[in-house]
């Protein structure tokens, strides 16, 4: 059965010191890489449904703002206009992220910053 939720961030201001404290707190490092330019530093995953998601260091992401779990879709396109219809706000737009797939962020209705990702 497959999540979900495929992918969460959790918004950071200095990606070296919070990945030393996780990888202090979940007992095994974490993996650093840059995506789309923006650095994240993995937390490491098994098996192929498995959940994993990632600190970012992006200007764009307020730190201490809230965890930014993505919802797996079958259209990010498509699911973003049903959020505008429901009363969601845009914040990101429609991104493609090479290999990965699609994303988009949106705001709900109570404030919440969700993403919704469609894999390649």
């Amino acid at each position: 059965m497959k999540s979900s939720i495929n992918w969460f961030e959790i918004p950071v201001r200095d990606l070296a010191a919070s990945s030393a404290f996780y990888a202090s707190v979940i007992g095994r490092p974490l993996k650093h890489e840059v995506f789309g330019g923006v650095p994240h530093a993995m937390f490491a995953t098994e098996g192929e449904d498995a959940v994993t998601g990632a600190l970012v260091q992006n200007p764009r992401r307020k730190a201490g703002a809230g965890v930014v779990i993505y919802l797996d879709v079958s259209g990010v396109a498509d699911a973003v206009e049903r959020a505008t219809r429901a009363g969601a706000r845009i914040i990101e737009p429609l991104t493609d992220i090479g290999p990965f797939g699609t994303i988009a962020l949106i705001e709900d209705r109570d404030g919440n910053v969700v993403g919704l990702h469609t894999p390649k």
